[in-house]
């Protein structure tokens, strides 16, 4: 194939394509990435301050990826001089026997042991909890730009502003249609959240789009700052809630991990006041004395599976294309990890050990 604008083209600049193309680049590998809208948009799922990050799963398939994003955060952090990941310790309650688990986790029954360990903390009656010492912040919007500041420094050429309309595999590679041009590459790399569906048809009946509300409140106030407050959650049938604490200064973050199915070519509706009065309230139950005056309430898209595993692999019906996909509202810490399997995968690694994820799980 002649012409080729890329040895490995990846569309999407959310924090997996971003991971995606520095771990390309650090290898020497010529890297294209493109993606529809411009640096810091919120139509997808990547933008915002802050993201949790913990040890705490319901599987232990997950213990050696979770390690494997722990120590990638760790690394970029070494790269860059910045601090991208605050350690605050996490509880997450839960109604009956929790299937959480992880390095260093332990389940938790004693309410006056709750609150030494998170005095901020309000666990509901009833409730048990596991704690996670590894659990805490990530610095969502500064992480994501260090990935794309790597990528561009080892050499990947990125582009904003370019509409991927279709692909298709060629001899040699794959052509990319895009409102800018066609493209050609001898791989291509897929990960555009909630695109995932349009881009990749076969994969559309696995994923759903869901509209996520989140509210942040002022930071500098004590209850909501460790040690008093750490990564929490409560998991309750209307919807899992969660909370992040103000570790740096960007307030305390409250979200629920449920919502209406959203078209993501329809720019996502902000919250509405009963809304985030519906927020405020699970704030203030939650977290009882602190001021709930919003500073920021705002809504993102997660893209999920029933199961809430991703989808991660090449395509059998052609495999010089790679996909990463329905990250289900917690793919954001996994961003080193998923960004060095790509990358693997791109040139030509085995990860037998993404089996739980892969694409050939999924008939793929």
């Amino acid at each position: 194939m002649s012409s080729l604008d890329a040895d490995v083209l990846v569309l999407g600049l959310g924090v997996h394509g971003s991971a995606t193309a520095a771990s390309l680049a650090r290898r020497g590998v010529d890297v294209l990435a493109v993606d529809r809208f411009t640096p810091g948009h919120a139509r997808g799922s990547s933008h915002g301050r802050t993201r949790m990050i913990r040890r705490a799963y319901p599987n232990p398939v997950w213990n050696d990826f979770v390690a494997r994003a722990f120590d990638g955060w760790a690394e970029l952090e070494r790269q860059t001089g910045e601090t991208l990941v605050h350690r605050t310790g996490g509880l997450y309650a839960h109604h009956g026997q929790s299937q959480l688990q992880g390095p260093d986790c332990v389940v938790v029954d004693d309410r006056a042991r709750m609150a030494e360990l998170m005095p901020g903390f309000a666990v509901p009656e009833g409730y048990r909890a596991v704690h996670d010492p590894s659990a805490g912040v990530i610095e969502a919007s500064r992480a994501l730009t260090a990935l794309q500041r790597s990528a561009s420094a080892h050499g990947a050429e990125l582009r904003w502003g370019v509409r991927a309309e279709g692909w298709e595999s060629i001899q040699g590679g794959v052509l990319v249609r895009t409102d800018a041009g066609d493209l050609r590459a001898r791989t291509l790399v897929i990960a555009g959240g909630s695109w995932m569906g349009a881009l990749v048809p076969e994969l559309a009946p696995l994923l759903e789009v869901w509209r996520i509300l989140t509210l942040t409140v002022a930071a500098g106030q004590a209850v909501g700052q460790p040690p008093s407050l750490g990564a929490f959650s409560v998991d309750r049938s209307e919807g899992l809630v969660f909370g992040i604490p103000d570790a740096d200064g960007n307030g305390v973050k409250l979200g629920v991990d449920a919502g209406a199915v959203w078209d993501p070519e329809t720019p996502v509706a902000p919250p509405s006041d009963d809304e985030i009065a519906t927020l405020q309230a699970l704030l203030a139950a939650y977290v009882p004395g602190i001021d709930t005056t919003p500073v920021e309430a705002a809504a993102c898209l997660y893209t999920m599976t029933a199961d809430k595993r991703f989808v991660l692999g090449p395509l059998g019906r052609a495999p010089e294309v790679i996909v990463a996909s329905a990250c289900s509202g917690h793919g954001f810490k996994f961003g080193p990890a998923v960004g060095e399997a790509l990358a693997d995968l791109a040139t030509g690694v085995a990860r037998d050990d993404l089996a739980f994820i892969s694409t050939s799980r999924r008939g793929f």
